[in-house]
């Protein structure tokens, strides 16, 4: 079990799939950026999921698995490509010369925001720590304020409020999915901390 798997058991069950569609394209750019052998390619090979994601909102999706579950899942629940392309411009900020995880954060948490109907600020502490995990290094991390989190708002900013979990404490990361990982997320739903 993930953390993301504790977080969407806070999403009303009728948006999961959207829930799980947009992490799953999230998940297929980061492979992209993190996988390529040199930033420019990678950056190259963002570019052209920028452009697909765009063009969805004018010609059906190619027989990309990822991209079918935009067009079937996310689009449905008032994402438009376009919308979407906006994480893949996120990651290209985050691999560049000088990286920077915050556009990336952003990106995704105004898409899960539409998706729930509620405008989230944040983001930039949970696409550090998801970049520490993912690439093992923990110069990613930085310890960031808590930004102000209204009630409606909360199943998104979880997120960060894990993310702000790591920072503060040593490296190598704690598992995800541990009882005291599902506490920070009862507590900052409750309280907003």
């Amino acid at each position: 079990m993930r953390d993301r798997d504790l977080v969407r058991l806070h999403w009303p069950e009728s948006l999961r799939p959207a829930f799980d569609a947009l992490f799953g394209l999230d998940d297929r750019l980061a492979d992209v950026a993190l996988g390529a052998a040199q930033p420019a390619l990678a950056a190259i090979k963002l570019a052209w999921w920028r452009d697909q994601l765009a063009v969805l909102d004018t010609q059906p999706p190619p027989p990309e698995p990822v991209l079918l579950k935009v067009a079937s899942e996310l689009m449905p629940a008032g994402l438009a490509g376009a919308d979407c392309a906006a994480l893949a411009e996120g990651w290209m900020a985050a691999v560049a010369e000088e990286a920077d995880p915050a556009p990336r954060g952003t990106a995704l948490f105004a898409l899960l925001g539409r998706l729930l109907g509620h405008e989230a600020s944040g983001g930039e502490a949970f696409s550090r720590a998801d970049l520490a995990r993912r690439t093992g290094d923990p110069a990613w991390l930085a310890k960031l304020p808590p930004v102000p989190s209204p009630r409606p708002a909360r199943p998104i900013t979880l997120l960060d409020a894990l993310g702000r979990r790591d920072a503060a404490r040593f490296w190598p990361p704690e598992p995800e999915a541990t009882p005291g990982r599902s506490w920070t997320l009862i507590r900052h739903r409750l309280t907003g901390r």
